[in-house]
C-alpha cells in the first residue's frame, strides 16, 4: 500500500510545536498513526523505531542522533550508533521523520502518511520546531523551475528565528 497522496486541508496543516496542546494526546495519536500505517503496509515498526519516534515526538525539537542515542541507552536499547542511524533511516524514508538540515538533526513529522511539503521554524534559542506546510512548487521558486523546465522534487523550507516561549523569556 501507499502513502496518502491528497492534497492535505490547510487547516490540518497549522504549525504544531510553539501553540499550546495536550502533549500526550498529541504524541499517543502520531504514535498510533504510525503504527496503523506500519501495519497497513506491511513495515516493521520495531521497538527501537518506535522508541526513536516516540523521543522526538516528546521533544518537539531537533536531535541529533548522538543525542538520540544516549536517550536509547537510557531506556535500556543498544548504545552503538547503527542502532540510531538504522532507525532515523527508516523513519525518514517513510516519512516519520524530518531532516533538519541546518542542525543535522532530526524532527518528527506531525503528518505521517500524508504527502506534504513541510516547511520548519526553527528556534535558534532551544531549538523548538514547529512544522507546517509550504507550497514552493506553486509560489515564485516554482514559477522560476517551470520556466526553465526544472522539475521539483523536493524542497527544504527551514526558518530560523525565536519561538514565543523564548520571545516571552527574552523580553521579560
Amino acid at each position: 500500500m501507499t502513502r496518502d497522496t491528497r492534497p492535505v486541508p490547510a487547516e490540518t496543516l497549522a504549525p504544531l510545536g510553539f501553540q499550546r496542546h495536550d502533549h500526550d494526546v498529541c504524541v499517543d495519536q502520531v504514535l498510533a498513526a504510525a503504527e496503523t500505517r506500519c501495519a497497513k503496509e506491511n513495515l516493521r515498526l520495531t521497538p527501537v523505531r518506535r522508541k526513536v519516534l516516540e523521543l522526538l515526538l516528546q521533544e518537539h525539537r531537533a536531535l541529533g542522533a548522538y543525542a538520540i542515542l544516549d536517550m536509547l541507552r537510557e531506556a535500556g536499547f543498544g548504545s552503538q550508533p547503527p542502532v540510531a542511524y538504522r532507525a532515523l533511516d527508516f523513519l525518514a524514508e517513510h516519512g516519520f521523520v524530518h531532516k533538519i538540515e541546518r542542525l543535522n538533526a532530526f524532527v518528527a513529522c506531525v503528518h505521517p502518511g500524508e504527502t506534504h511539503s513541510p516547511a520548519f521554524m526553527i528556534c535558534r534559542l532551544c531549538d523548538a520546531v514547529a512544522e507546517t506546510h509550504s507550497a514552493p512548487a506553486k509560489g515564485a521558486l516554482g514559477a522560476v523551475a517551470r520556466a526553465v523546465g526544472f522539475q521539483i522534487e523536493r524542497t527544504v523550507v527551514e526558518a530560523e528565528g525565536v519561538c514565543p516561549a523564548c520571545a516571552d523569556q527574552v523580553a521579560s
